[in-house]
């Protein structure tokens, strides 16, 4: 068949390849997107969206148990499971509806191949399309995503992946999720509050390897106080076998006692990794080298083969929608322009849907304790302190600022409480206008409210840093409690 040609090729229709897509127009390319599958990624078709709508079940669940706290009587819920997954399935085509990526980006003029199967490179420069067809571009964009890992283990055609749970019929007694990283953990809470008796395992001495030490701790608390039995430092899975209708699943223990272990469920869900999509595509004909499940970039997004780029998941950078999009407006402003513009590390804001939530940005105290040293300040205010928190009853939790000395500039915040995720992108905000904190301290922020959380804990390490005066006397009593009206005024106090 005929093919066609392209200044900027996109293989992918997920968030980071569509935004690639969009910006090369808005430079004047003329451009081609290659989805096989639907266009949105894993994101809004089975990833982000659908698990925040399992996650707001939950929720509701919880706050339904305070009700009588409020005056509020009535019989507690009960969770139908399929009534649950088919309201995600219509708030997923609600989502796509909204968006509305085919008509956005025909409108903008990008020719698109959605649904059309995998495509893969005969050369470094032409894509085979599945209908016999080529697709010749000046330029590629590699987005093609990821995919959640299986592991070769005897009975492991039994186990489901996050992908897999949207066709489960009814709500699992007992359920087992392999993996306490950032999908397991939001797994594990959402299923306990729904009923089920979860098992969360992972190699790992704590969950959410990657997150703040504190952050870490408390939600391995959160966790258990929801009745989630966490078995961590395994040294891996064994084997999954049926047992009578259920699922046996059997693992080597770590530590000094060596053995084996067991827990039989009615599910298994595997959260053990995302490698990116490479397999097929046929990059070795496009001269693209890839390493453990990942094509390999260079700072500035480009492959090994000089024209082609590649964004998202499928480069095992910083796997979240928010870095995929911005990556592929780089990416593309690179080739198209010919920009040098570097993708360096960035203060991404990030975190769990949980119970209780979670979130970070920047640094954490380890990690910025080894870059400063004894120029490191720390401030922790726990939820407790916030009257907004008392008001509706969420206390758990705490929010903390790490700021360099010196510059008084923040470089770290995390953050577990009722809307922890909204909170942290205030000062995610903050970090990137380097804003000092003493000027963080002191923003009018609304009352009362969760957000509120960081001018209180603002104004303690700007105290603390000597930011903000006061009297030696009061420093020297520790400075006592801080209300969330308490301000200072800065062209008067600084010093």
């Amino acid at each position: 068949m005929e093919g066609m040609q392209a200044d900027v090729v996109v293989i992918g229709g997920g968030p980071a390849g569509v935004s690639a897509a969009l910006r090369a127009r808005e430079l004047g390319a003329t451009v081609a997107l290659v989805e096989q599958g639907e266009l949105g990624g894993t994101c809004t078709n089975d990833g982000c969206v659908p698990t925040r709508v399992l996650a707001k079940a939950a929720r509701l669940i919880r706050d339904a148990a305070s009700f009588n706290r409020f005056g509020l009587h009535g019989e507690a819920p009960a969770v139908d499971l399929g009534e649950l997954l088919e309201r995600t399935r219509d708030v997923v085509e609600a989502i796509h509806q909204k968006k509305d990526l085919s008509g956005h980006l025909e409108w903008s003029g990008v020719t698109v191949r959605a649904g059309a199967g995998p495509a893969r490179f005969l050369d470094e420069r032409t894509l085979a399309m599945p209908d016999g067809s080529t697709l010749t571009g000046r330029q590629f964009v590699l987005a093609a995503g990821g995919s959640p890992r299986r592991l070769p283990i005897p009975g492991g055609d039994l186990v489901l992946t996050h992908s897999d749970v949207w066709s489960l019929q009814t709500l699992p007694r007992a359920i087992a999720v392999v993996g306490a990283g950032a999908t397991g953990c939001q797994l594990a809470s959402v299923f306990a509050a729904f009923g089920s008796r979860v098992t969360l395992l992972d190699m790992a001495p704590m969950p959410l390897p990657g997150e703040d030490d504190d952050v870490r701790a408390a939600m391995l608390d959160a966790l258990i106080d929801r009745g989630i039995r966490p078995v961590s430092g395994i040294a891996g899975l064994e084997r999954i076998e049926r047992d009578d209708g259920r699922l046996r699943l059997v693992w080597a223990s770590g530590g000094p006692r060596r053995g084996s272990e067991h827990t039989v469920v009615d599910e298994v869900v595997l959260a053990v990794g995302w490698p990116g999509n490479v397999d097929g595509l046929g990059l070795e004909a496009a001269g693209v080298r890839t390493e453990r499940g990942f094509v390999v970039v260079d700072d500035r997004l480009r492959t090994t083969a000089e024209h082609i780029w590649a964004v998202g998941d499928v480069t095992g950078r910083i796997m979240l929608v928010q870095t995929a999009t911005a990556d592929g407006r780089l990416a593309v402003e690179n080739a198209v322009l010919g920009a040098d513009k570097v993708a360096g590390l960035r203060m991404v804001p990030h975190g769990g849907f949980t119970d209780p939530e979670y979130a970070s940005v920047g640094l954490t105290e380890a990690a910025a304790r080894a870059a400063l040293g004894d120029e490191l300040a720390v401030a922790t205010v726990p939820y407790a302190e916030l009257d907004r928190a008392v008001i509706d009853g969420h206390t758990e939790g705490f929010c903390k600022l790490l700021a360099e000395a010196g510059s008084r500039r923040i470089v770290g915040a995390h953050v577990v409480g009722e809307q922890a995720v909204e909170v942290v992108s205030l000062v995610a905000a903050a970090i990137d206008a380097g804003t000092p904190v003493e000027e963080v301290a002191d923003l009018e922020l609304a009352y009362p409210t969760f957000t509120a959380i960081i001018g209180l804990c603002a104004r303690r390490l700007a105290r603390e840093l000597g930011a903000i005066a006061v009297s030696p006397q009061w420093r020297a009593m520790g400075y006592g409690g801080l209300a969330e009206w308490e301000r200072s005024t800065l062209s008067d106090e600084r010093t």
